[in-house]
């Protein structure tokens, strides 16, 4: 087994007017880091917010953390995807543990996850909520979400959009998040052909503030699921997507025309009826569909660089 005493390990935390948990919150950080790790650095990322935070962390780096602490200030608010992008684009050390500046999660969860990563030879483990301290406008629409990423993503966990995730170096260097991707880490993890688990987690009340999500965000994540489907299984064959809507069209125009061509041949009588200009609006639909497809490869062959992930090599 691994000492963890001889690993190092980067934090990183976006916040957003959490001006009142900062302090508590980095001193149970480095509480835990004293005790089980060799190096550690905590990198804050500030996202926009229009309270006091930003005071708060210069005060808290100078005077406590002046060695350990890096802090970021965004212009203004962009997102949770962009602090963390940002913040796993300054990290050093060979782990990587995210957790929401909150309060909420416990920093004292993240050396067993470590534990589950060197034994069990994962490269992210994220947190289950499993025990929620969060009113059902949040936990009800929270499980129909999960509950659907799950099965559209194949990869079974039951909470995607935990802050606590631990990660091995390698995935915050090679997946890219945007928008507001973040919720979709592990699914993008796992799709690059990382070995991706989940650990029940403590999940502690709020105590500052309020949340800065509404019922709109699961509304923007199931859209967002559309676009990381469609990243990953048609950025570089789009005719298999609309192709194939295009031959649907085509088979179901097909299917009404061919009716009333047989019923003109029997009869040798036809009316313009609305169902014959439906065939007809499919077939054109249909054709419609499958050049989109077909103008769509065209760019992305033009464009084309294969990237594939490389776990290990000899020279």
């Amino acid at each position: 087994m691994v000492d963890k005493k001889q690993i190092n390990v980067s934090f990183v935390i976006p916040v957003y007017n959490e001006e009142e948990s900062l302090e508590e919150l980095l001193d149970k950080i480095k509480k835990v880091a004293d005790e089980h790790f060799n190096k550690y650095e905590i990198i804050v990322v500030d996202d926009g917010s229009t309270d006091n935070t930003w005071n708060v962390l210069k005060k808290l780096k100078r005077e406590l953390y002046p060695n350990i602490l890096k802090i970021y200030r965004f212009r203004r608010n962009f997102g949770k995807a962009a602090a963390l992008s940002l913040g796993f684009k300054k990290t050093n050390y060979d782990f990587v543990a995210t957790l929401d500046g909150d309060l909420q999660d416990d920093p004292e969860e993240i050396p067993s996850m470590i534990d589950i990563i060197l034994e069990k030879d994962y490269d992210l483990v994220s947190g289950w909520k499993k025990v929620r301290h969060d009113p059902i406008s949040k936990t009800l629409p929270s499980k129909i979400f999960n509950f659907v990423v799950s099965i559209v993503s194949g990869i079974r966990l039951h909470d995607f959009n935990c802050g606590l995730k631990v990660y091995r170096k390698e995935v915050v260097k090679e997946i890219k998040i945007y928008g507001e991707l973040h919720r979709y880490i592990p699914v993008l993890a796992h799709w690059s052909g990382f070995k991706v688990t989940e650990k029940v987690v403590k999940h502690h009340p709020r105590k500052y503030g309020r949340s800065k999500y509404g019922f709109s965000r699961f509304i923007h994540g199931f859209l967002d699921l559309l676009t990381v489907i469609f990243l990953h299984k048609y950025i570089k064959k789009p005719l298999h997507l609309f192709g194939t809507i295009g031959v649907l069209f085509l088979i179901i125009g097909g299917i009404i025309d061919a009716y009333f061509l047989g019923v003109w041949l029997l009869t040798r009588t036809l009316r313009v009826r609305p169902l014959m200009l439906l065939g007809i609006f499919s077939i054109i639909v249909g054709i419609q569909f499958i050049s989109l497809g077909l103008l769509g490869e065209l760019i992305t062959i033009t464009n084309r660089e294969e990237e594939y992930k490389i776990k290990e090599y000899e020279e």
